[in-house]
């Protein structure tokens, strides 16, 4: 912060505001930016992995796999996000912890589970009490990127599924008459040309996860919304040296014009991602790409 900000009640206009953004609650505001970006960048290449193996498992020959892709586009894409985030997070929290505690502290006498409480030994928490401060971020920033890979991976997945189902089957059996295996037909045929009819798809499954990223809230970490409402309520000069009214609409607003923005940066770069796809193929788009040329 800038050496005349020491005295903000001598500030006016314009330096006032340049000390009132920089404080250090400003610049936890500016970082939380990155953990959305991170956020997208991490999950959207998981989600997609988590999705791919979901379609091939469902188009399996063998009916226990076939059962275990299926079950689990189904189950998924059928709980509520924000149910499925709050009841994952936890489960899979007391999970880790009761694996570790049965492991870490075979003298406990105690039962695990008390009324509503869940107790495990000191050893067997995640993370440590005696854990930094950035380990518990880092925590909870994991289980929230698994969490968005896991219900988005299942909508990857049913998208997928259905462009593995579009493309034609006399490209399939044309492989096969030239002796590829079913394995060789499925990563050199159907894969590259699968992609092309699940663009679409992901696209709007890439703007729906832009939007979710809200969500990190509900899950504990500190993201855009949570610096949003946290700086934009009303301050007294009792708790900070920047009083101020009730200013979460300006913070808001914001948000609001960075996620217009950033959705249409994406809209932008995925239109031309499916121009490069469609040159060449038997699609309505290669057609009007042949056409136009």
């Amino acid at each position: 912060m800038f050496s005349y900000c020491s005295d903000p009640s001598v500030l006016s206009g314009m330096s006032w505001l340049s000390c009132y953004l920089t404080t250090g609650k400003h610049m936890g505001f500016y970082v939380s930016f990155g953990t959305v970006l991170l956020l997208l960048a991490i999950t959207a290449p998981t989600a997609l992995a988590f999705g791919f193996a979901g379609a091939s498992a469902a188009r399996s020959a063998l009916a226990p796999l076939r059962w275990i892709g299926k079950s689990y586009i189904a189950v998924v894409r059928g709980v509520p996000d924000i149910a499925f985030f709050l009841f994952f997070i936890i489960a899979l929290d007391q999970g880790i912890e009761y694996l570790r505690h049965k492991a870490l502290c075979s003298d406990w006498d105690q039962p695990i589970r008390q009324g509503n409480d869940f107790l495990v030994c000191d050893a067997a928490k995640m993370p440590l009490g005696t854990a930094p401060q950035w380990v518990h971020e880092s925590y909870g920033f994991t289980l929230a990127v698994l969490t968005f890979a896991i219900v988005f991976g299942a909508f990857a997945a049913n998208v997928l599924f259905g462009a593995m189902r579009a493309v034609p089957r006399a490209q399939i059996e044309t492989a096969e008459a030239y002796g590829m295996t079913p394995r060789q037909s499925f990563w050199r045929i159907l894969v590259p040309q699968m992609w092309v009819f699940a663009l679409p798809g992901l696209s709007n499954l890439w703007m729906v996860l832009i939007k979710a990223t809200p969500l990190l809230f509900l899950l504990g970490v500190e993201d855009i919304v949570y610096w949003a409402r946290e700086l934009g309520g009303t301050k007294t000069s009792r708790f900070t040296d920047y009083p101020h009214g009730d200013w979460r609409v300006w913070y808001f607003l914001f948000l609001l014009v960075f996620y217009l923005a950033f959705t249409r940066v994406s809209e932008v770069l995925l239109d031309k991602l499916m121009k490069r796809l469609t040159h060449g193929q038997a699609t309505t788009a290669g057609e009007a790409q042949r056409k136009a040329a």
